[in-house]
C-alpha cells in the first residue's frame, strides 16, 4: 500500500524487532576496527562488535555513509510502492551522515524530506518511532516529517562513561575539552545538548554515577519512552534493576550501543534515553 517510508542511519542502535515492526530502512554508517573487513564490521550486531571491541586493542573508526547509500534506500522505499520518504539522522553537528542523506535525496524519484535528530542512539530512535508511527496511521509526508521534528525537544540522552579514551581519540567532545582533560579517577556523566557531546557531570564513583543516571529519569517526570543503550557494561543488571525500582510502571527497551557509537563511547558506557510525554 503506496505510503510514506522511514529512512534512518545505524547510528540509532534500534534492535532489530522494532526495525522490522516499523518497517524502518536502515542505512549503515562504515565501521573500521583494525584489519577486520569494513563491509563485516559495518553490519555487526551490537554484541557482536563488542566480541571484536574486546579482542584487538584497534579503536573503532567511523565514517559517514555515501550520498548514493542514501540515494539507494530512497529508490528501494519507491520501489516498494512508497510516494515519498523522510529521513531522520543523526546529530549533523557530529557526523556528515545528514549531509550525505540530503544530498542522496537530489537523484530521488520520490519526496525526500530530511531530519536531523540532533542526537544519536535511541534518543535518535525514538524520532523515528515518532515518524513511523505517524506513517503507520496513514499520514502524508508533512504529518510524517512534523511527527518527526515535533518530538525531538522532547528527547535527551545522558551516558555514563566507561572509559574517556575512545571519545578522546575519536574528536567527538568538542568544547568540552577542557572538562575531560582535567578528569583523572572522576566518572563523568555526558549528554547531547544541541547536537554535540558535553560534559553534563562528575562523578566520584561508577555507583554514583549510575546512581545519577537513576535520578534523571525520576526527575524527567511522565516519559512516552525509556530506554537503555549499553557497550557491554558489567553492570546493566545491576543499573537495569534500580532504574525498574526507580520507574516501575515504564516499559523499558534494552539496546546494545552500536559500532557507530560505540567507537567513540567505549566499553563499559551505559546510556539512558528518554523521550519526555
Amino acid at each position: 500500500m503506496p505510503g510514506v517510508r522511514v529512512v534512518t542511519d545505524s547510528a540509532t542502535d534500534l534492535p532489530a524487532e522494532l526495525v522490522a515492526e516499523h518497517d524502518v530502512i536502515v542505512v549503515p554508517l562504515d565501521v573500521r576496527v583494525g584489519d577486520a573487513d569494513p563491509a563485516t564490521t559495518s553490519a555487526l550486531s551490537g554484541a557482536a562488535f563488542w566480541e571484536l571491541a574486546a579482542s584487538t586493542d584497534a579503536l573503532a573508526q567511523t565514517s559517514a555513509p555515501s550520498p548514493g547509500a542514501f540515494a539507494a534506500a530512497y529508490a528501494a522505499a519507491a520501489s516498494s510502492g512508497a510516494d515519498g520518504v523522510v529521513c531522520v539522522t543523526l546529530s549533523a553537528r557530529l557526523s556528515a551522515t545528514h549531509q550525505a542523506a540530503v544530498a542522496g535525496a537530489s537523484s530521488a524519484e520520490i519526496p525526500v524530506a530530511v531530519v536531523d535528530s540532533t542526537t544519536v542512539t535511541m534518543a535518535e530512535g525514538f524520532v523515528v518511532l515518532e515518524a513511523a508511527e505517524a506513517a503507520a496511521r496513514g499520514g502524508d509526508l508533512a504529518t510524517v516529517e512534523a511527527a518527526a521534528r515535533s518530538c525531538i525537544p522532547d528527547v535527551e540522552v545522558f551516558g555514563a562513561l566507561g572509559g574517556l579514551e575512545a571519545l578522546r581519540r575519536g574528536g567527538r567532545i568538542g568544547s568540552s575539552q577542557a572538562f575531560f582533560g582535567s578528569l583523572l579517577a572522576v566518572k563523568p556523566i555526558v549528554e547531547i545538548r544541541d547536537g554535540v557531546v558535553v560534559g553534563e557531570s562528575r562523578q566520584r564513583t561508577r555507583a554514583r554515577s549510575l546512581g545519577y543516571l537513576v535520578d534523571k529519569a525520576v526527575a524527567a517526570g511522565p516519559l512516552r519512552r525509556l530506554a537503555v543503550a549499553h557497550g557491554a557494561a558489567p553492570d546493566l543488571d545491576t543499573f537495569l534493576e534500580m532504574l525498574g525500582a526507580a520507574r516501575p510502571d515504564d516499559k523499558i527497551v534494552v539496546t546494545y550501543i552500536g559500532p557507530v557509537i560505540g567507537a567513540h563511547a567505549g566499553p563499559g558506557t551505559i546510556g539512558l534515553c528518554m523521550q519526555r510525554a
